[in-house]
């Protein structure tokens, strides 16, 4: 899934989903920041729900490392991997991991880094969560609830 690596001003909108989603089982509202391997974060709550959306693909990298090239021996080995003990917390992780980017593309995330506030705000382009935070923080401080609305 490329995400293009834009990096504009930070920009708040909300997103598409407005209520909390289910996620690996437990309704989540909160902090969710979507960001790849080379775009690090910084200052992230500990509660945050932190995704790297090239996590998949470094998963099947990380698995399929070191097979053979003829076809036959190489499912051999693949076979031999997942019957092997670790395979079931392999396949776990492939959940999760396919669980957050579940959960971007649900959102609507077009770029990143983007941290979302509780389903509903997103601040794209900023890599400082706390810095991400008080701009939707002054953002809903500056909303009426007369904007938007036809008179």
């Amino acid at each position: 899934m490329p995400i293009p690596n834009l990096r504009p001003r930070a920009v708040l909108c909300a997103c598409s989903i407005v209520t909390a989603l289910t996620w690996g089982g437990v309704a989540y509202a909160g902090v969710e920041v979507f960001t790849v391997a080379g775009e690090p974060i910084i200052n992230a709550p500990a509660s945050a729900a932190v995704v790297e959306l090239d996590a998949p693909a470094r998963l099947d990298a990380q698995i399929s490392r070191d097979l053979p090239a003829d076809p036959d021996r190489a499912k051999q080995v693949l076979q031999s991997r997942m019957s092997g003990p670790e395979w079931q917390a392999t396949l776990k992780r492939y959940g999760e991991i396919y669980t957050g980017v579940a959960r971007a593309w649900m959102l609507g995330i077009e770029k990143v880094p983007a941290v979302v506030l509780d389903g509903r705000y997103v601040v794209y382009g900023e890599p400082e969560v706390r810095v991400a935070l008080e701009e939707i923080d002054r953002a809903i401080g500056e909303y009426s609830p007369q904007d938007g609305v036809d008179q």
